[in-house]
């Protein structure tokens, strides 16, 4: 059984729910999972109890949080070392600004010099009942501009859960055999 741990940051709550399904999804392939706010937990303590890390993330105004790229530069030398995924969450990988979104992801990757094993762009959620008047007001205009839903009166989840569990699926299929190969060289060692 691997141990993995994932890893997000939010600021409407949207990534936090996208980080739970994550582990939801390891636990119904036999494996352990960890969720972290990386706002509360800025460093890895005892990373020989991970297996492989997932660090789910959104973009506001075309960045990822700041919580989360601090988590990762403080443990860019352990993650190096570990199977990694990045799961940007964004509205642009919604709709039809998917360059847009990659763009996001790789100025991340530069910031941060982490390059994830595995980089995948999940779609987000529109939630209007949950901003202020001025971030509904934008949005909206953003959302007529695009396309997108505009009443402001209900929210909109645009992720695609079965994709989701389908990306995790591929990534512990990747993270587990690794980490067992790892585990038997250690057994085989001592």
């Amino acid at each position: 059984m691997a141990r993995l741990l994932i890893v997000y940051g939010t600021t409407d709550g949207h990534t936090r729910k996208i980080a739970e399904a994550v582990q939801e999804y390891v636990a119904a392939f036999g494996h352990a999972a960890v969720v972290m706010d990386a706002a509360t937990h800025p460093v890895l303590r005892g990373t020989d109890a991970w297996d492989g890390v997932i660090v789910c993330a959104p973009i506001r105004r075309r960045r990822h949080p700041a919580a989360v790229a601090r988590f990762v530069r403080n443990n860019r030398e352990r993650l190096d070392h570990l199977p990694t995924a990045f799961f940007s969450v964004s509205l642009a990988a919604a709709g039809n600004d998917l360059a847009g979104a990659r763009a996001c992801v790789d100025e991340f990757v530069a910031e941060t010099g982490w390059h994830p094993g595995t980089v995948r762009l999940v779609a987000g959620a529109l939630l209007y009942t949950r901003y202020n008047w001025l971030v509904r007001w934008i949005l909206r205009r953003v959302a007529r501009a695009n396309g997108g839903d505009t009443d402001t009166s209900r929210d909109y989840d645009y992720t695609d859960w079965q994709r989701l569990r389908e990306d995790v699926e591929e990534y512990v299929l990747h993270a587990v055999p690794a980490a067992a190969a790892a585990e038997e060289r250690t057994l085989a060692v001592v």
